[in-house]
């Protein structure tokens, strides 16, 4: 059984779509983010990361 490579930028067409992490969490630190029904959270560090996790 084969695993599906992780796509690269060179997989997503030009212009990528951009999205201020900062719009997304509404000027706070954390957005929820749905992918075929699955919820993610995105947050923002103190240090200005980000951390997407399941």
């Amino acid at each position: 059984m084969s695993q599906t490579p992780e796509p690269t930028e060179e997989d997503c067409p030009p212009p990528l779509p951009a999205h201020d992490a900062r719009v997304l969490t509404g000027g706070g630190v954390c957005a929820r983010i749905v992918l075929d029904g699955t919820a993610y959270t995105l947050r923002i560090t103190r240090g200005g990361k980000l951390i997407l996790t399941k």
